[in-house]
């Protein structure tokens, strides 16, 4: 694929994202790959290729519209490169000059080498998100919009018609009446099985700074992915941001749970958090046997007794309590806080959130749980 014509992409979708689109780095990709097989060149081809796989709601086509074709109609006032900068002898045929004509391609230098390294994932797959660039970020984000989480599934104890071990005599007894109250068939019922929810308490103390941003990002794409996610951050309080992830564009859901917070950034209490838990949310986010995900470097400044006796019953009120720690893998490092010492023993999993690696690691755990 050639680079002006992946520079000029990247460039339409930045514009579209000023416009309020939602489109990130995994989609662009998508569409840069699409277009070797429509011929560039030709103004309805690309915009039935780019609008079919960049607009999702009926709402964004208007705007969709507007940019793409302020974006088109600057083609004749674009200086052309030469043609051998512009074509790959390797590209197929009439994949040469199309997209030239959508803008300034020495504008999209910046996301031109994001998508490098997104192509290569692994560059960044072991890197601490502490030490993550602002291209490296939305690399990032494309890589965990894509991961699939699967925490399982589990029998309600409600009863719905299908295959199962009971006979359903309420629907039998109303078929009875067709055949002069005769019973020919016996219907049967089996359990309603239900997605298993995921909760998920992210830890945004001082100490936690570093981190706080990528575990957002990781709270959104999870809430992207999978419908029944319930999300809370803490500090010395807690606080739900469950309808401010739920914003389609991650900045705007990011800013609108940091404004939500008052106390970003602060001290660190996690048995407040988790007392705070139990009281206000228990019976609305902590019913159905969900799997709790905390995130916390475990630098608790409370009672570690509190802690302790939060955690435990934390653990009896869900499926499975996975705690994540950024902190594990580093250097000489050991869980030996009076906090974490006490909380240890009544945590299913303790497991690193550090990397991307890591986080691929925990969707390969939750599927291996749901499978059990």
């Amino acid at each position: 694929m050639n680079s002006y014509l992946t520079g000029n992409l990247l460039v339409f979708g930045r514009l579209l994202r000023a416009v309020g689109l939602d489109v990130h780095m995994g989609r662009m990709l998508d569409v840069l790959k699409a277009l070797q097989y429509v011929d560039v060149g030709v103004r309805d081809e690309v915009y039935h290729t780019c609008r079919t796989l960049l607009v999702h709601r009926r709402e964004d086509l208007p705007a969709f519209d507007r940019a793409f074709d302020a974006f088109w109609s600057r083609r004749d006032r674009v200086p052309r490169p030469r043609i051998d900068d512009r074509r790959d002898p390797t590209a197929p045929a009439g994949a040469s000059d199309g997209i030239e004509m959508v803008g300034d391609a020495d504008a999209g230098g910046s996301e031109g080498s994001s998508l490098k390294t997104w192509s290569s994932t692994a560059v960044i797959a072991s890197k601490d998100f502490a030490d993550f660039t602002a291209d490296e970020l939305a690399v990032a984000r494309a890589a965990l919009d894509r991961l699939t989480w699967n925490p399982g599934e589990r029998r309600t104890r409600r009863w719905i018609a299908g295959a199962g071990p009971r006979i359903d005599m309420r629907r039998a007894l109303a078929a009875s009446v067709r055949t002069g109250g005769d019973i020919i068939k016996l219907p049967r019922r089996r359990r309603r099985i239900r997605l298993r929810p995921i909760v998920l308490l992210c830890d945004v103390s001082g100490s936690m700074e570093r981190y706080s941003r990528m575990l957002l990002q990781f709270s959104h794409a999870l809430g992207r992915r999978h419908v029944r996610v319930e999300s809370f951050v803490f500090s010395t309080t807690l606080t739900r941001i469950t309808n401010e992830l739920r914003t389609r564009g991650l900045d705007a859901a990011v800013a609108g749970a940091a404004r939500a917070v008052p106390d970003w950034s602060g001290g660190t209490r996690i048995g407040d958090a988790l007392k705070m838990l139990h009281q206000r949310w228990m019976r609305r986010v902590l019913h159905g046997g969900p799997v709790v995900l905390l995130i916390s470097d475990g630098w608790d400044r409370g009672d570690p007794e509190v802690l302790r006796q939060q955690v435990a019953r934390l653990q009896r009120s869900c499926h499975r309590l996975i705690w994540l720690n950024p902190l594990i893998g580093t250097t000489d490092y050991a869980p030996l806080t009076r906090g974490l010492q006490a909380a240890l023993p009544h945590v299913d999993d303790f497991l690193p959130a550090r990397t991307l690696t890591n986080l691929v690691d925990l969707s390969v755990h939750l599927n291996r749980i749901a499978a059990r």
